[in-house]
């Protein structure tokens, strides 16, 4: 019998919600911080299937989430395509060579990264009950080309945004090459066992709209129409951080199954614009969270009210915090596991 969770993004309206945290595996965890300690820095955890398992059942355990999210990285993929892949402390990942100054062609695949990765969605979902999902997870390519083209992260995405309007063709060539890996990469988690997969497109917010067309929509799309032709059964939730009013467009146009919802967006608004029926996730704002109490449980409340109508489920509008109380995150789930719709 599928979960709550699967049911959920398949189209059923229930009456209780399910469950869980965007980066619910990772460094508010106590258990997390002791494993990492002994294993050493973020890329070898994730290329340790067992230790990345673990790491991805340590939240079910200690909070019953109604899913678990893969423990590993959307830069896995540009690894995959033949950049070299670095976590510098106290600065972030960076990719070499940077396509800004470098030939997409001069890049030597490496296939066999993304091995690991699957054999980490095998062993947890070995793992799980049957009424809980395993979820895999893809970035989509606006947010991985930013990576590739700059090597790193960047507040307004402003070395890509550049690039791709001063050589169009090279930098279609990007993000045509992206979505042919990303395919690949989520039939493989499907077939390790993800029983749903998220796009996360984190830098989709610093577009104007007909770049958001050209590179969020379309390529979305794109990936969505070529994994349904091969695992028709499979749910995907597109996740287009920071898009505002272009959300809307975006779950008309790309064929995801649901759409995340950011804290920004209110759920007032989502609920009357996106189509209707269709699935959402979402949106409790992280700093929320962080900050418990009262407020905390008000507005969890607001935004399970405000999607009483339509299939739901309750998410963060993003990441949990490294520094997010273990008691708040019990308070929260106390309130959405009470809710029922009326």
């Amino acid at each position: 019998m599928p979960g709550l969770l699967l049911d959920t993004l398949s189209g059923t309206n229930a009456r209780r919600r399910p469950v869980w945290l965007m980066r619910q595996a990772g460094r508010y965890l106590p258990e997390y911080r002791e494993l990492r300690a002994q294993k050493g820095g973020f890329l070898p955890l994730v290329y340790d299937s067992e230790a990345a398992a673990e790491i991805t059942l340590q939240p079910l355990r200690r909070f019953g989430f109604d899913g678990a999210i893969l423990f590993s990285d959307i830069l896995i993929v540009p690894y995959a395509m033949g950049q070299d892949l670095q976590f510098l402390a106290g600065e972030g990942p960076a990719l070499s060579p940077k396509l800004v100054d470098h030939a997409l062609t001069g890049l030597e695949a490496v296939p066999e990264r993304l091995d690991p990765i699957y054999e980490t969605v095998r062993l947890v979902r070995a793992a799980l009950t049957p009424d809980q999902t395993m979820l895999g997870f893809a970035g989509s390519p606006w947010t991985i080309a930013t990576y590739m083209v700059n090597g790193e992260g960047s507040r307004d995405q402003h070395e890509t945004r550049a690039y791709a309007y001063r050589d169009r063709a090279a930098f279609q060539a990007i993000i045509d090459a992206i979505i042919t890996v990303t395919v690949d990469y989520l039939e493989g988690q499907a077939q390790a066992g993800a029983e749903a997969v998220q796009l996360f497109d984190s830098w989709a917010g610093s577009l104007a709209p007909a770049e958001f067309e050209r590179w969020v929509i379309a390529p979305n799309a794109e990936i969505v129409r070529r994994l349904k032709a091969r695992c028709p059964d499979l749910p995907i939730i597109g996740f287009p951080k920071g898009s505002g009013e272009k959300l809307a467009a975006y779950a008309r146009e790309t064929g995801v199954d649901a759409v995340g919802i950011d804290e920004t967006i209110d759920p007032l608004w989502a609920a009357r614009e996106l189509p209707a029926g269709m699935p959402v996730q979402g949106n409790l704002d992280p700093l929320l969270l962080l900050a418990g109490g009262a407020e905390l449980e008000t507005q969890a409340r607001r935004v399970l009210d405000a999607f009483a109508d339509r299939p739901h489920v309750f998410n963060l509008g993003h990441g949990i915090g490294q520094f997010t109380p273990i008691d708040h995150v019990e308070s929260l789930l106390a309130v959405v596991r009470g809710w029922q719709r009326g």
